[in-house]
């Protein structure tokens, strides 16, 4: 394995220059993380002088708390701690811990939202079901959180509105309002209940259309438009969430593909409740997606809305007084149309900031009604739009213009006279959030030799202040970094001979000439989500290659960030494209001198575990053994949004669906396999390991099977995570690497 240069500059420190000590399994999944704590949900107060996250606590990585940061002085303090604000253990409600599940933080605790208010002074903090306004300074008593409610249950979706004159929240199915100057509070609506509900994203909105929320405030706080949801015509799953010491059996509504989902309906009301709703037209077809709501200006809403096929994407705009819808453009596309969130008004005009792939990748554009003036342009993809500086004629977005494998931060200006400039360092994979008006940007930027850092930089001038510089030297990695293996990329041709592929790969130190190692072959290849990147990587890979393991992995057609044409193929052959694409890499590896072909594990989680059946059934001699985590089996137990915008609506046609539906092949198993799955995920529900688990008995084939029993979609406790990962090496221990 040949390392870069900087990486041999950082090893050369005298505090890493030391033989490294054995990394254990039980040392990756400790506290505090080996490269170093890791904050969340970092953002940039409306005035620029703060910048606030969400911090683990050093005694639990799973408890955060708010810290704050002046960026004037760089002085950083803890603004507002979990535990001295809510010491009892917390009791949430149902919808709450389902709303973590979608935000997938459903294993955190304490402080795990906020949102800033308007004039930067102060930051509003749900905490354990109830609501607090913590104030930045002032003198006591006004230095002190504000307790805004206090009820044994849970406020949802707690939201200052921009002005900070109310708040808003959904109870008992309803929404109400606070005002903070009277303390006095208002329910807005009124028939929330049983299966009506007011104000919250429905399943498929929260979980794949990335709709947060069902309800949103006007500019100037005089009105706020909500939706209300049927759900009597959704099936009801019963979900029994099996934990140790008992069973919750539980009723959902989940819109299973090919079955009714909610009817939706919008309707903006008075913020004083002085004047009656106004019911917004969404138009004659009764079932379709409302994908995004935007006020564009305190007189200005507009709609984004999708048939429930996903070939368009219809914006709209709204007539205040009537509630008429009057469109303004639309995207098409013969396979789906992939939402976005670049929806933003250019001041003095009634033109909008648009983004569209009619040309084959995601690109910005200034929409003039329906005609699109290019921003940006190129074989590469805008990721999102951050920031509109209107006033300097400059937005900033995050893309992929150098390489899929890096996403990077790009000022550009407004106009599109100008080549984006790249504001985020080379080579690195790079998240980012911004102020309100795109002057200054958050980074948290990562590489293959440099763990998550945090820099601030101006967008204008492309100056970079270190936030957290997060060196390798000082994470706990330091003591283990000696022998830390840095990844290859490459690329290798897919199962159609002529598209080329991105590749990790990961190969122990010491192997001699002639000497071969097994293979850890690591899958997802489903869309949106990419496993291929120039990024800090797995703890746990790093552990896996020192034991010996060569870690491999590829990012097949229907991958993202590469394309129209790359992401087609999957349409309607889920199960298939991917599949071959894999097979090809996995017949390339097998090519690879210091690579043992009789010995190559596949695992795989959630979609990954889907692809670990599908590769061991439709190509049973392929891999040693196979380890699937939390699989999808049969799709017609997924949900509508995702998985019809790929295979369809299996009421009109199953065909898609039946040809790729894993338990029909359970009887062409014919290596050993271990299946993992969550007694209480209610994502990809236990049903679906039940259905293969049954098939494969039926077939008389021999297999393992490890539940964790009150656990979700993911693991995130430390110790059940040891013992899972325990769990797939004992498992892989007969193609294991020799002990040295």
């Amino acid at each position: 394995m040949i390392r870069s240069a900087a990486l041999a500059l950082l090893l050369s420190t005298p505090t890493m220059a030391a033989e490294a000590p054995p990394l254990t399994l039980e040392r990756v999944f400790a506290n505090p993380a080996l490269a170093g704590s890791t904050p969340r949900a970092l953002t940039i107060a409306p005035d620029g002088k703060h910048i606030a996250w969400l911090k683990p606590r050093a005694s639990d990585a799973l408890r955060y708390d708010l810290w704050l940061r002046d960026t004037a002085t760089g002085t950083e303090r803890l603004l507002a701690d979990s535990e001295a604000l809510s010491p009892a253990p917390a009791k949430l409600s149902e919808a709450e811990l389902m709303r973590r599940e979608r935000l997938r933080i459903g294993g955190q605790r304490g402080i795990v939202g906020y949102q800033w208010n308007s004039d930067g002074q102060s930051i509003l903090v749900p905490l354990d079901g109830d609501i607090w306004l913590v104030p930045l300074s002032g003198t006591p008593p006004l230095n002190q959180p504000r307790r805004l409610t206090n009820t044994p249950a849970t406020e949802l979706d707690p939201k200052l509105s921009p002005r900070g004159r109310y708040l808003s929240f959904i109870l008992d199915q309803n929404l109400h309002v606070l005002d903070l100057g009277t303390n006095t509070t208002r329910q807005v609506t009124q028939d929330g209940g049983g299966t009506v509900s007011h104000g919250t994203p429905e399943f498929v909105a929260d979980e794949e259309m990335g709709r947060r929320t069902g309800n949103w405030w006007s500019p100037d706080d005089s009105r706020i438009a909500i939706t209300r949801i049927e759900e009597k015509d959704v099936r009801v799953a019963v979900r029994a969430a099996i934990g140790a010491d008992s069973t919750r059996v539980s009723e959902q509504r989940y819109p299973f593909a090919g079955t009714p989902n909610v009817r939706i309906t919008l309707a903006v009301h008075d913020a004083t409740g002085a004047k009656p709703p106004v019911n917004v037209d969404l138009g004659p077809d009764a079932d379709i997606y409302l994908a995004r709501v935007k006020w564009l200006a305190p007189d200005r809403l507009v709609i984004i809305r999708q048939p429930r096929d996903q070939s368009r994407l219809e914006l709209l705009d709204v007539n205040l007084t009537t509630g008429a819808t009057t469109p303004i453009l639309t995207s098409t596309s013969k396979t789906w149309i992939d939402l976005h969130d670049t929806l933003h008004a250019i001041p003095g005009s009634r033109d909008i900031l648009w983004a569209s792939e009619h040309t084959g990748h995601r690109h910005l554009y200034r929409a003039s009604g329906s005609t699109l003036t290019p921003i940006t342009s190129g074989d590469w993809s805008v990721d999102e739009l951050l920031g509109v500086d209107a006033a300097a004629g400059r937005i900033i977005f995050t893309g992929f213009m150098e390489s899929p494998l890096e996403k990077s931060l790009y000022a550009a200006p407004l106009d599109g006279s100008a080549a984006p400039r790249r504001l985020s360092p080379a080579g690195h994979w790079t998240e980012a959030v911004a102020d309100k008006a795109g002057r200054m940007a958050l980074l948290n930027s990562s590489s293959p030799i440099q763990p998550p850092r945090l820099d601030l930089v101006d967008t204008a001038t492309g100056t970079t202040t270190a936030i957290a510089a997060n060196p390798l030297a000082e994470t706990p990695y330091a003591p283990y970094a000696a022998d830390h293996v840095v990844p290859e990329f490459g690329t290798l041709t897919g199962a159609d001979g002529s598209t080329q592929l991105n590749y990790s790969i990961m190969e122990p130190k010491g192997l001699k000439r002639g000497q071969k190692a097994p293979v850890f072959f690591e899958v997802y290849a489903g869309p949106g989500s990419q496993r291929v990147t120039r990024r800090w990587g797995s703890m746990l890979h790093q552990y896996l290659v020192r034991q010996g393991w060569i870690v491999f992995s590829v990012d097949g057609r229907g991958t993202p960030h590469r394309g129209t044409a790359f992401r087609d193929p999957l349409f309607k052959a889920i199960g298939k494209v991917e599949v071959d694409d894999q097979i090809a890499g996995l017949d390339w590896l097998k090519k690879q001198s210091f690579v043992d072909p009789a010995r190559v594990a596949v695992y795989g989680w959630s979609y990954g575990g889907f692809m670990t059946l599908r590769l061991m059934t439709k190509h049973p001699q392929a891999f040693a053994r196979g380890i699937a985590g939390a699989p999808v089996t049969d799709w017609t137990l997924y949900d509508t949004h995702y998985t019809e915008r790929y295979l369809g609506n299996p009421s009109i046609d199953k065909a898609p669906y039946t040809a790729t539906d894993v338990t029909l092949d359970a009887d062409k198993l014919e290596r050993p396999l271990l299946i993992i799955h969550g007694l209480a995920d209610d994502n990809v529900v236990f049903d679906n390991s039940a259905r293969m688990i049954a098939a494969l008995q039926k077939a008389g084939k021999p297999f393992q099977v490890m539940p964790y029993p009150g656990q979700t979609h993911g693991i995130p406790d430390p110790a059940l995570k040891t013992h899972q990962w325990r769990t797939i090496l004992d498992f892989l221990a007969p193609i294991a690497p020799k002990a040295k």
